[in-house]
């Protein structure tokens, strides 16, 4: 009796033991309004849900009441609520908080309230993404301050803070749930290209200015974070449509639209899965500039013309010195060639337009399994995130990406106190081609430069001698050597464009091919829960392996792939005090690149938090950051017309080795050196080469580019956060100083001769027997910017949502001293935005409006220097739920009015964008 009687105590215990309560509830605002996507959690542990359209939730827990239930939404106060009955229904209204409550991540890689960040850091979540009036979430930023986005085509925008930018935004990271989506070859972002669903966006955070303290390499001027939601909180199937019209002057009206799917499902407490598919389609902002870079006074009856958007005249030789050579192969009468002028003629070029029908694409697919093998924090994950695009990028030239593959595969390990990550990014070019060297080739697959020159020539001299003006000769000789070119649309043009678009070597095609990757690796550990009485402290690393393969088509790895690498380490400490409304942060981490002595970046911050309800804060930091050379930095060797680029690795500099002969020389320079080619080593930029502006001006000097070193920057940074009444301000000022600033200078390598020899190399100028060269260095120049955001919020009487922030950002640089060196600072002095909206306007209406106005900039970059006017867009949409279908749908249209605008020298007029889109079951 007594063995049955222990048995059933047992059982008993046993069945108490494992016990569950199911709660069922509503969460709502203060309104009466549900709210989606609410986080419903046991307190103190890990098992939770979430809530779904209509605000409605069902937990399950294996525990007895009573127990305390927390529930959490960004933009509210968090609620706790004591649970007493095992058959409890419930409902649970949420007092709506301010942005200053929002918990961020990034700025010291542990949750922290946005109002105590030790430095500045901006958010951007579901709300925001759901109440956008931009086309996508990724466009949506650019509402934050202080923020830049600069638009190459529909599917490729470039995220930029603090200035120093080009679409080439090699100081700006960007992270999909932990994993760097640069693309290991290009060195930088490609926008959201083939990033994230915005559907599956849990949150975006960005950090501006220098962040190498704790993010390593390459967090110069920014980072962006985006992370998706977890397939155990945010389950079900979610989906989105959306289709319009763009709308340009130059392209006309063509449709537009996007659509995408979420399934994410738990099966148990232990194992969820998730996967994610979206697909954009569009057709891009055409490039119709025909501006004359060389001389933008003169228009397309200038024999030496180069359009901005027109590819192919960038081919140009001294056509004087072409008739020394016809004359002396007797092809000429002795004295025809005093008959043609000493300047330099440019082959016909062909319009952007000719060369690219403008489509945009993007396609992007992921998959994730998380397993929690104990139903706790401790999460083992597998991502998994293929996509494949067509886009537009403005580099040196303007490239037509055409099925640009990306691929990446992340396993992790972590729990709240730390994290393991591993993942590797591949890629490859698919189909794209260099439109510069598409209209080149194209022009030479017809008709060599030598034979085309010769005609002209030769015709000019005839013409002239028959009593034609100069114009008139120009114009004769160009029509004489243009006679059966081939012609847009006629079948002899489209089967050369498909030949040269498919041929990698640059002297008869214009095909690059990349297969580059990368290895990254990352570990975390935050020990607060031990050390929590004396400091938080964290502790963690990385290892970063490249592997280059372009084929010699972009590097100089003809013979094999380039690979090197980079480790780094880092430590910080974060400690409260005077009754905690102090806070220290104290950060550093060492870096060492394989090519490059080792660097340390400290970082240190002090906030303190004012008033007797502690809501206003204030802060002040130092931070260091560094950037390694990039990979094109290092190991590129590519002619991309108006200049030949070398990397200045030192086993890069006698990889690129280029043969010039026959019309690169003149009749001369094969005098003296007795031969009709001549061999150019990389080397020769950085060892034997003059200043590309002396030569210029008319004063030869010895260039000062010396190869690439690591850059540094020392950023100062103070600021305000608070609530004062209604208005929630948040306003920071910072001051940056460079150190060893990385950018190109052009050179000019003589054929023959030294630099300095006051001879030969003097001469090889005289006979334009040289070429140029774009050497990528450091500046000896002290380089500062400096800059304020302030941003105000508020909420109005009617409950009206009102922001309205401003940015000014300057450099401090001494162009005269160093007139060779280019910073790209690429920022407007002043921008203001401002944003307007109701989210519940009436009865399951909402509206939203974006205002933003920036002031007039000169851009320069690689591709061309020139002015970016000033301009004013406006953006809106409306929305309206259907609760009883989960369903949002919204209208929205961008650059309403029209009034067509650019962000960079060289790139399309940007119109305007009409949507309608359907949303069902976003939670």
């Amino acid at each position: 009796m007594r063995t049955i009687t222990l048995v059933v105590i047992l059982l008993l215990i046993g069945i108490t033991a494992t016990a569950q309560t199911t709660i069922k509830g509503t969460v709502l605002d203060d309104n009466n309004q549900p709210i989606p996507g609410a986080n419903v959690k046991l307190q103190g542990s890990p098992v939770g849900t979430v809530t779904d359209f209509d605000g409605l939730f069902s937990l399950t827990v294996e525990q007895s009441p009573p127990f305390t239930i927390e529930v959490s939404s960004i933009g509210f106060e968090t609620s706790s609520t004591v649970i007493t009955s095992e058959s409890t229904e419930v409902t649970i209204t949420l007092k709506e908080g301010t942005e200053l409550d929002e918990v961020v991540i990034s700025a010291s890689r542990t949750p922290e309230r946005i109002f105590e960040s030790p430095v500045s850091v901006e958010r951007f979540g579901i709300k925001e993404i759901k109440n956008t009036p931009a086309p996508d979430f990724y466009d949506g930023l650019e509402s934050l301050k202080g923020v830049d986005i600069n638009t190459n085509s529909l599917t490729f925008k470039s995220i930029n803070t603090r200035g120093f930018a080009s679409f080439a935004n090699t100081r700006f990271v960007q992270l999909v749930d932990g994993m760097d989506n640069t693309a290991p070859a290009l060195n930088f972002v490609l926008g959201n290209l083939i990033g994230m669903n915005e559907i599956d966006v849990n949150s975006v955070e960005l950090l501006p200015g220098a962040s190498s303290a704790l993010y390593g390499a390459n967090a110069f001027n920014g980072i962006l974070f985006m992370t998706s939601k977890s397939p155990f909180d945010h389950q079900g199937i979610s989906a989105y449509a959306k289709g319009g019209i763009t709308s340009q002057e130059a392209a006309g009206d063509n449709e537009y639209y996007d659509y995408g799917i979420r399934i994410a499902h738990a099966f148990s407490d232990k194992f969820a899965a998730k996967a994610n598919f979206a697909y954009l389609r569009g057709t891009d902002w055409f490039a119709t500039s025909t501006v004359n870079v060389l001389n933008p006074n003169t228009d397309r009856t200038d024999p030496n013309y180069d359009g901005l958007n027109v590819y192919g005249d960038e081919v140009s030789t001294n056509i004087r010195g072409v008739g020394e050579i016809l004359v002396g192969r007797g092809l000429l009468p002795a004295g025809a060639e005093n008959i043609l002028p000493d300047a330099n003629v440019s082959r016909t070029g062909y319009l952007e337009s000719d060369l690219n029908d403008y489509p945009a694409e993007s396609i992007k697919f992921d998959a994730a399994l998380h397993y929690r093998p104990f139903a706790n924090d401790l999460e083992l994950i597998y991502v998994g995130k293929v996509g494949r695009g067509t886009t537009i990028y403005q580099g040196a030239n303007r490239y037509s990406i055409r099925n640009f593959f990306l691929q990446q595969h992340k396993i992790e390990v972590k729990n709240n106190n730390f994290f393991i990550r591993g993942y590797i990014t591949d890629e490859s070019a698919g189909d794209s081609y260099d439109t510069r060297f598409t209209g080149i080739n194209i022009n030479r697959a017809w008709k060599d430069d030598e034979t085309w020159f010769g005609e002209y020539a030769g015709t000019f001299v005839q013409a002239t001698l028959a009593g034609a003006l100069p114009e008139q000769a120009h114009a004769t000789a160009r029509q004489v050597a243009d006679t059966g070119r081939l012609l847009p649309g006629t079948p002899g043009f489209e089967s050369a464009f498909r030949r040269v678009v498919r041929d990698p070597d640059l002297a008869t095609g214009s095909r690059f091919q990349d297969a580059t990757q990368l290895r990254h690796a990352d570990v975390n550990y935050n020990f607060s829960h031990i050390t929590s009485d004396f400091a938080d402290i964290q502790v963690g690393g990385s290892f970063r392996e490249y592997k280059l393969n372009s084929f010699g088509t972009i590097f100089t790895d003809f013979d094999g792939p380039i690979r090197y690498s980079e480790y780094g380490v880092y430590t910080q400490i974060q400690k409260k005090f005077a009754d905690e409304r102090a806070k220290v942060t104290a950060s550093m981490r060492y870096d060492k690149s394989q090519l490059f002595d080792g660097n340390i970046s400290p970082r240190l911050s002090i906030g303190y938090t004012l008033g007797e309800e502690r809501n206003h804060n204030i802060r002040a930091s130092v931070q260091t950051g560094f950037r390694n050379p990039t990979t094109q930095d290092l190991y590129i060797g590519l002619d991309v017309g108006r200049a030949i680029l070398v990397g200045s690795a030192q086993d890069n500099l006698d990889r690129d080795v280029r043969t010039f002969s026959g019309t690169d020389i003149s009749g001369s320079g094969q005098a003296i050196l007795g031969s009709d080619s001549v061999d150019i080593v990389g080397r020769s930029a950085y060892e034997n080469s003059f200043s590309a502006t002396s030569v210029l001006q008319g004063n030869p000097v010895r260039s000062t580019a010396s190869p690439v070193e690591p850059e540094k920057v020392t950023a100062f940074e103070v600021g305000y956060r608070g609530k004062v009444d209604r208005f929630i301000i948040d306003v920071s000022a910072y001051y940056n100083q460079y150190k060893d600033f990385i950018s190109t200078q052009n050179v000019i390598i003589p054929f023959y001769g030294e630099v300095g020899d006051g001879t030969l190399s003097l001469l090889a100028l005289q006979n334009d027997d040289f070429e140029v060269y774009q050497a990528y260095t450091n500046s000896d120049e002290d380089i500062r910017s400096l800059g304020v955001t302030a941003g105000i919020n508020t909420r109005l009487p009617g409950d009206f949502e009102l922001g309205v922030n401003y940015t000014f950002a300057e450099q401090d640089l001494d162009e005269d001293r160093d007139p060779d060196f280019r910073t790209e600072f690429n920022t407007p002095k002043h921008k203001v935005k401002a944003t307007f909206g109701h989210s519940n306007l009436f009865k399951n209406f909402g509206f939203n409006a974006s205002y933003r106005w920036s002031d007039d900039y000169f851009w320069e970059a690689a591709f061309g220097n020139g002015d970016v006017p000033s301009f004013s867009v406006i953006d809106a949409q409306i929305n309206y739920k259907i609760p009883s279908l989960k369903t949002i749908l919204k209208a929205g249209a961008t650059n309403i009015g029209g009034d067509e605008y650019f962000t960079a020298f060289g790139t399309g007029f940007i119109g305007s964008q009409y949507y309608i889109s359907l949303t069902i079951n976003d939670l």
